[in-house]
């Protein structure tokens, strides 16, 4: 599959087959993530690999309620983590470099990306979730104080792929030489 196509492809999934995913593609996913651009090649990313079902359970129980995710990562059989080490990314000397602070969000959702298009690739369904209980996250998975929770994904073969989302026209978010709106 080309770069474009995966990106088109991609979808939210919250169904998954009741089968489990190869370790060569859980492994090809988490590679493709780690070769994403980052903060002064910081890599501040941490990948936690969850296929225990008490596990799961625990972490669907963190979302916000009505989450329609929860129960896709009861079902899929991988979730993944994603974690970040925090006052790395965006950091020079200790101190932040620039008034945005800590780029740990934007180098992690960097990473998730190519693992969410490498996962499309293979023929697997995701769905960003970024709505939970960072405490109780960080608790389940026995996190160190300078790493935190960013994002999960559920990760398997998809029972139903939605239809794809509208986007804007690209006149609607794109502007020459300066921004007008």
């Amino acid at each position: 599959m080309k770069v474009f196509e995966a990106i088109k492809n991609r979808r939210s999934v919250r169904d998954f087959e009741d089968r489990n995913v190869e370790e060569e593609k859980i492994e090809r996913v988490l590679e493709a993530a780690r070769w994403a651009p980052s903060w002064a090649n910081t890599q501040c990313w941490r990948f936690v690999v969850v296929k225990n079902q008490e596990t799961k359970s625990d972490l669907a129980e963190a979302l916000s309620e009505n989450n329609p995710a929860a129960d896709a990562i009861i079902e899929a059989p991988v979730v993944i983590v994603a974690c970040a080490k925090k006052k790395v990314s965006g950091y020079k000397g200790g101190e932040p470099a620039t008034e945005k602070g800590d780029w740990y969000m934007f180098d992690t959702g960097l990473a998730m990306q190519n693992l969410m298009l490498e996962a499309t690739n293979l023929g697997l369904g995701t769905v960003q979730i970024g709505y939970f209980n960072s405490e109780r996250v960080e608790e389940i998975l026995d996190l160190p104080e300078d790493v935190t929770p960013v994002t999960m994904t559920p990760l398997g073969y998809p029972k139903r792929v939605p239809d794809p989302t509208s986007r804007k026209d690209l006149d609607e978010i794109v502007f020459a030489e300066k921004f007008e709106e």
